[in-house]
């Protein structure tokens, strides 16, 4: 008998089509709840939830520090249930100089290094919110902003934060989805602003003109960058590339000796990994003329110290350091994020229009929340106004009253 029912709900199924629909309802799933910055407040879904989470923590950046683990575990079990494992590293990156322009937490222990060394445990590291990420966060409270309910329907969270800077250009985003990759190098706040001035004043302004006042990328580790073609392809199209070359200077170490001195290196780039490719050359021979290689950084800034034999070319081994190592490298813009709910590629334009969009919505909001409390506020002192005006019938009404209720209904006639 079991049998029987189970085969009567037994429903024959095209696997074909199957597989289509399930792959495609992952695939968005990666893309848009995993993956991909919105184009509004160039946060992931769980860099969003972590700074909602400390932000309910209330972990101002003039408040004391908490234990990561703790802010992990608040994401974790309010937001984002999918571990500490996957927050942490999230949380992190957040807190690292040399991968984020403007940090949005602010750290307190090993964070890790632009060395490649991993960050302490959770358990002994501390964070709060960095001063820009209160300016990220501003306004939450005032309905600027939708909000859904989380994963087991227990509270609400924001679909997008009100963020007063273009952070998604500020910051920029890198990640891999399904099908499709988002890489956007981080911008100086002051040029995106000033840009985003300009085209509230003049819309139709040209990228011709916006590039006067950004002209490209602004990494944490400086270099340089060589390339103009690509960053205005980029620009235009959503999609370009450029070269980033360390920043290196020839010193003279002794009459006939010289050093190559290395200050900054290209984004994302790994200092000791990138010291021992240099020795690698060396010790295979693949580049003649250097006799050590050592590491001088401090807390005063990078310094990596090229030793070069006597009487050898400096500029001769600095351009094929150039061209075997990291020294120099090719970044591939792919300006991909969230758009209404969807992938889009856009221009520089387009991107700080959206955010333009965005900010107004949000004080268009904001004001008609403040309109409804002062309104409410209004509704409330017109009747303390009327009760002093009348307050002598006030107290003689309350006397005569037999009780609370009694006279709060006799107050209302």
């Amino acid at each position: 008998m079991a049998d029987e029912q189970n085969t009567s709900i037994l429903l024959p199924i095209d696997i074909e089509a199957e597989m289509r629909k399930s792959y495609l309802d992952y695939a968005m799933s990666v893309i848009i709840a995993r993956a991909l910055p919105d184009v509004r407040d160039g946060l992931k879904p769980v860099q969003r939830r972590i700074l909602v989470a400390m932000n309910d923590l209330g972990l101002a950046s003039n408040r004391g520090y908490r234990k990561c683990a703790k802010i992990c575990g608040d994401t974790s079990g309010n937001y984002h249930p999918h571990g500490e494992a996957v927050i942490y590293p999230a949380l992190v990156r957040l807190a690292q100089d040399f991968n984020m322009r403007y940090p949005l937490i602010d750290g307190q222990g090993n964070f890790g290094s632009v060395d490649g060394d991993p960050p302490a445990a959770m358990r002994y590291t501390e964070a709060r919110l960095a001063k820009i990420s209160e300016d990220i966060l501003a306004d939450l409270e005032k309905e600027t902003v939708d909000f859904i309910p989380n994963f087991d329907q227990t509270r609400e969270e924001p679909v997008v934060l009100p963020s007063r800077i273009p952070n998604l250009l500020v910051n920029g985003a890198s990640g891999i989805a399904v099908g499709m990759a988002t890489n956007i190098p981080p911008h100086n706040l002051r040029e995106i602003v000033d840009a985003a001035i300009l085209l509230i004043e003049k819309p139709d302004t040209p990228l011709k003109e916006i590039m006067k006042i950004v002209p490209g990328p602004d990494f944490p580790t400086g270099a340089y960058i060589a390339g103009r073609e690509g960053i205005e392809a980029a620009y235009r199209t959503g999609r370009g590339s450029f070269i980033m070359r360390a920043k290196a200077a020839i010193e003279e170490a002794s009459k006939d000796r010289e050093n190559i001195v290395i200050t900054e290196i290209p984004y994302q780039v790994n200092k000791s990994k990138l010291i021992e490719r240099i020795a690698e050359l060396v010790q295979t021979k693949k580049i003649e003329g250097i006799s050590d290689v050592r590491d001088e950084s401090s807390r005063e800034g990078m310094r990596i110290v090229v030793e070069l034999k006597r009487g050898e070319e400096s500029q001769l081994i600095l351009n094929n350091l150039f061209k075997h190592t990291q020294m120099q490298e090719s970044f591939g813009m792919i300006l991909l994020s969230i758009v209404a709910g969807q992938p889009r590629e856009l221009g520089l334009i387009p991107m700080i229009k959206l955010f333009i969009e965005h900010r107004m919505e949000v004080v268009r909001r904001r004001t008609i929340f403040e309109l409804r409390k002062a309104e409410e506020r209004e509704h409330i002192l017109v009747g303390y106004q009327i009760a002093l005006d009348h307050l002598d019938n006030v107290i003689r009404v309350i006397r005569g009253s037999g009780s609370r209720a009694e006279a709060k209904e006799n107050l209302f006639k």
